[in-house]
């Protein structure tokens, strides 16, 4: 996930943020903001892996042509030596932005170490942020930019849950077939997507859990939808900031996108870019084109 403006001075933290690899955020971006990751494990016949680690996206595709990976939550090993480096590194309170419990345990998991963080003197605040890739990143990205600003541990926990009700991602998938497999959505809804040659396009409930919201023929009118989607969202005057990704799309129709979107809605704050991790790679397959808005003003 790349920002819209490259940063120039040297980012000051005094609020450490914790994501999960779901968010999927560059290790170099990741770094430059100070945002912790805590990897999911993949699994597969060859081993278990550790997502953006020892596992990619390139990875999955591969491993899909034979069989069907699947994911489980980070070790309990690596959150505890995770929050371990967070303590020494100097934090004292930590934001925990994590993926949709409507899609994983990792929140849960997470939320269950708060008494372990405070035992290394760490205040750990742990949300659910509903959402996942591009919305998760997104929330973690801006939030790392508030408390670079000043921002003090209880406005940054109001900011955070902020931005969770106002971030709104829609993507769309090939194929339904690794949903399906992956026990992330109806068997019979999978099998006419693809007799039918569908385009699917999802989002995320309210609770968190992925809901059909539209379907299309053919790639072209991927982004038709999605630019509508986004535009039935938009509401003029309010500060916003726009995201798209990729996994495994051709390169023209993600710069189609970032252009028809960027043309759409000029007023931005911030331009979050970010390609698909291996973990939710798994279930959406080669293929995905993914666009979202996120207010930073509240509801």
């Amino acid at each position: 996930m790349k920002p819209s403006r490259q940063r120039q001075q040297p980012i000051t933290r005094t609020i450490a943020v914790i994501t999960d690899s779901c968010a999927d955020i560059p290790p170099e971006l990741a770094q430059q903001y100070g945002i912790y990751i805590l990897p999911l494990q993949i699994r597969y016949s060859e081993g278990t892996f550790r997502d953006g680690v020892d596992i990619h996206p390139a990875d999955i595709y591969r491993i899909q042509q034979n069989e069907m990976p699947g994911s489980s939550l980070p070790l309990g090993s690596d959150l505890e030596e995770l929050l371990k480096k967070v303590a020494a590194d100097g934090f004292k309170n930590a934001i925990a932005l994590m993926m949709s419990s409507g899609l994983s345990g990792t929140y849960n998991l997470v939320r269950q170490s708060v008494d372990m963080a405070a035992e290394m003197g760490l205040n750990l605040k742990v949300y659910d942020t509903l959402t996942s890739s591009i919305g998760t990143g997104a929330i973690a990205l801006q939030l790392s930019e508030y408390i670079e600003n000043g921002m003090d541990f209880a406005s940054a926990c109001t900011e955070a849950e902020k931005l969770i009700r106002g971030t709104t991602v829609f993507f769309s998938v090939d194929t339904l077939e690794y949903l399906r497999k992956g026990g992330r959505i109806g068997k019979i809804t999978a099998i006419a997507g693809s007799v039918l040659q569908i385009k699917p396009i999802l989002a995320f409930a309210p609770d968190g859990q992925l809901s059909s919201v539209a379907k299309v023929r053919g790639r072209k009118l991927v982004i038709q939808s999605l630019i509508q989607l986004v535009q039935e969202r938009y509401q003029p005057g309010r500060k916003f900031n726009l995201m798209v990704s990729d996994g495994g799309a051709a390169p023209e129709l993600r710069a189609e996108l970032e252009k028809k979107l960027a043309k759409a809605f000029p007023g931005f704050q911030h331009y979050y870019k970010s390609n698909i991790g291996a973990t939710l790679s798994i279930y959406t397959g080669s293929g995905v084109l993914g666009a979202a808005i996120q207010y930073l003003d509240g509801e």
